[in-house]
């Protein structure tokens, strides 16, 4: 991975509770965050007891890099942001300025205990769709903001690879959102759903707390059997 490439964006435990419909006993499970990026949920998550593991591949970065970066393209998205304004609902955030304190505050949460994480293995470098994690590991995985987001540039094989990696290594796994970037539901999502289903794995579509995204209002669930 070239750090160039990458446009850090973090969120907090907070959105992850309403992306995700997380409950206070969810929170007490063994969570693998996938594709967490610099999100502040493990810290946060972490603070409050939580047993919480995040991989990315950003975290093969020094802290001191991945702070760099983050400042670089800061003001380049908050510049898409202001001209994508339309493309969301700005009801959690007041404005686009709003939302880039909240996302700095959160990256910033993360860069704090990034080192510190990273030595007592909550922060692990890994990518989909394979994960340095044994069967059955985790009780919950979360994915945000990658698969079905992104189908333009990962295709249907790649979302089902990294769906089926995500149920081997957790019990039930939960993606958000299921839209593309335009807001339409991903080209993959019932091709993805049906291959899990032939596995034997129950998927659904739940309604979700969190609105940002225009058209972006539930979560894939997948539990194994």
């Amino acid at each position: 991975m070239d750090l160039a490439n990458v446009v850090p964006w973090g969120r907090s435990l907070k959105e992850y509770q309403a992306m995700f419909e997380l409950s206070n006993d969810d929170l007490n499970k063994k969570i693998l965050g996938c594709g967490d990026g610099p999100a502040s949920f493990n810290a946060e998550a972490t603070e409050v007891g939580c047993q919480v593991i995040s991989c990315d591949p950003v975290y093969q970065f020094k802290v001191d890099e991945v702070r760099h970066r983050i400042g670089e393209v800061y003001p380049e998205i908050m510049a898409k942001m202001q001209q994508a304004a339309d493309s969301y609902v700005w009801d959690s955030f007041n404005s686009v300025e709003h939302l880039g304190e909240v996302r700095m505050e959160a990256m910033s949460r993360f860069l704090s205990d990034f080192d510190a994480g990273y030595q007592q293995g909550r922060y692990v470098s890994a990518s989909l769709p394979m994960l340095p994690f044994s069967d059955s590991k985790f009780d919950l995985a979360l994915c945000s903001h990658f698969l079905f987001l992104y189908s333009d540039h990962l295709d249907r094989a790649a979302h089902l690879a990294s769906m089926r990696e995500l149920c081997r290594v957790a019990s039930e796994v939960r993606v958000f959102p299921v839209v593309s970037l335009d807001g339409k539901t991903s080209k993959h999502l019932d091709s993805v759903m049906a291959g899990l289903s032939a596995d034997g794995i129950a998927v659904s579509l739940q309604p979700v707390s969190y609105r940002f995204q225009k058209g972006a209002t539930e979560m894939l669930v997948a539990k194994s059997a």
